[in-house]
């Protein structure tokens, strides 16, 4: 008996195993399936895409749409503002929100409680986008660049996972440090940075991925079209190349494609550069993510 109990129960983790490696290969093709179809859909001529039906594989390739994106020559000025903004933005907004969450990691600092009630009530509540678009015109950041860096300089929610962190690494650590003539800023630098990289790799790609994305700040607040993000510029395309799709021309030069066409050419653009990244920081992220679950 007990060996047929054990037969038994050998079939049935079998069947389990299966019928879980069916569900997660479904749930995989789920999920690519849409990216790899607007990649096609990017790849195909305008008429192939007007076609109903389900495309595996380009039809009629066609790079046109590519060409009506890159042919304005100010993409390459907006795809650097986005890259310096991403750049620009992650590392201050990981150091500066570091630098806060070490400070109300300590248990003796006046005033802690204080300072988290407040954040905390800012996460809840806001002034709405009247007033802070008149902040930001008092702030002289209407037309600025640091417009993308200051507003997102700190997230209070960021500094929860961040403060978390650094209250379970060992007090014993900073003391000896301290015996050893280690300030403040030494230790900070020095051993409790060195020491986050899973958690500050984690809050980097949470960033680096609304930075990249960002297209409401520049819609708001910036007029002058060299200062335009990727994302804006793109938008920008997507417009005219709407508004020219109803002569069929875009100036002079009439053009086989569609806006169906162009906006995919665009999401592919604005995508990859995140997609690149990613797989860099992945083996970060779910230790970080584990680590902002941590109560208070």
């Amino acid at each position: 008996m007990p060996f047929k109990k054990n037969k038994t129960a050998v079939k049935e983790n079998r069947l389990f195993n299966a019928l879980n490696v069916i569900f997660m290969i479904l749930f995989s093709i789920l999920i690519v399936f849409p990216i790899w179809d607007v990649i096609v859909g990017s790849f195909s001529s305008s008429a192939s895409l007007a076609s109903p039906g389900i495309r595996l594989w380009p039809e009629n390739f066609s790079l046109d749409a590519y060409r009506v994106v890159f042919n304005d020559p100010s993409i390459w000025n907006s795809f650097m503002i986005s890259v310096l903004k991403t750049v620009i933005g992650v590392t201050t907004s990981v150091f500066f929100t570091a630098m806060v969450a070490y400070a109300m990691s300590k248990q003796d600092l006046i005033g802690r409680k204080l300072f988290i009630a407040l954040g905390v009530g800012t996460m809840f509540f806001s002034g709405g986008m009247i007033p802070f678009y008149l902040l930001i015109r008092s702030l002289g950041l209407l037309d600025n660049f640091l417009v993308y860096i200051i507003p997102a300089l700190f997230s209070f929610y960021n500094m929860l996972i961040l403060m978390n962190f650094f209250r379970e690494i060992p007090v014993s650590l900073e003391e000896s440090a301290r015996i050893d003539g280690a300030g403040v800023w030494r230790i900070f630098l020095q051993i409790i940075l060195p020491l986050s990289t899973p958690v500050l790799a984690t809050i980097a790609l949470f960033n680096g991925v609304y930075q990249w994305n960002d297209f409401m700040t520049a819609r708001l607040y910036i007029s002058n079209e060299a200062l335009y993000p990727i994302q804006m510029k793109l938008y920008e395309i997507i417009v005219q190349q709407q508004a020219a799709n109803m002569q069929n021309v875009v100036g002079s030069v009439i053009i086989p494609t569609s806006s169906q066409t162009i906006q995919l050419a665009t999401i592919v653009v604005a995508t990859v550069p995140i997609v690149l990244v990613y797989p860099f920081l992945q083996r970060y992220l779910i230790s970080g993510m584990m680590i902002g679950a941590v109560k208070e």
